[in-house]
């Protein structure tokens, strides 16, 4: 199993941490105690493990073809006001990822990154309305060679407390690759000109790199 660089360090402290306490527990208290320390804390180790997993897609690419950027579940597809960057409507997709899913992040098109801003903010439940404008989130515009610009936002959960990312404006990003992690449950919405072709229906699962969610029509 790949793990993702996100977690390696944290796991290997987990482990550390989870030896120590199950020794003491160990030497100072009853057995049972010490068995229920110990199986509490393999349970959440092997969860961790599988949280930080990092399975190698098998990518999909194609000029006009939108990516999902996440592993999750199709949670949104409607016509929505952009307010930050382009300031009118546009079709929304989002995704949600449980704790469960494969937290990378894969660049949705080819491009080069026109706009990149980081947003602090609150922890709402990722299907929360408010979610997308009120918490910690990052905001990321991608302009492929015609000029189409998509947008993408990493909107940390009511779980999820940490957003990383990997680029920067003016970078040139590469479909499928990675552009970010986000911890421990969240989502991701996509805002695309609204004549897209949808490819996805509201509760698919999707695969990042993988699942074609949408066409473009130049």
């Amino acid at each position: 199993m790949r793990i993702h660089r996100e977690g390696r360090s944290f796991l290997i402290l987990f482990l550390i941490v989870l030896a120590l306490v199950t020794s003491l527990v160990y030497s100072f208290l009853p057995v049972w105690v010490w068995a229920l320390v110990s199986t509490v804390g393999v349970i959440k180790f092997l969860f961790f493990l599988q949280f930080f997993r990092n399975p190698k897609p098998n990518l999909a690419s194609g000029e006009n073809l939108i990516i999902a950027p996440a592993n999750g579940k199709v949670v949104v597809i409607e016509k929505a006001l952009e307010n930050e960057y382009f300031k009118d409507e546009r079709l929304q997709i989002s995704i949600f990822m449980s704790p469960f899913d494969v937290h990378v992040n894969r660049n949705p098109i080819s491009g080069i990154l026109k706009y990149f801003k980081y947003h602090p903010g609150k922890y709402l439940v990722a299907w929360h309305p408010k979610s997308s404008t009120e918490n910690e989130r990052t905001t990321l515009v991608v302009q492929k060679n015609n000029g189409i610009e998509v947008l993408l936002r990493q909107i940390a959960g009511a779980v999820a407390r940490r957003i990383k990312w990997y680029v920067k404006e003016g970078d040139s990003v590469e479909q499928g690759n990675e552009f970010g992690f986000i911890k421990f449950g969240s989502r991701v919405d996509l805002f695309l000109p609204v004549n897209t072709e949808v490819k996805t229906k509201i509760g698919e699962k999707t695969v990042a790199g993988e699942t074609v969610i949408a066409k473009l029509l130049s």
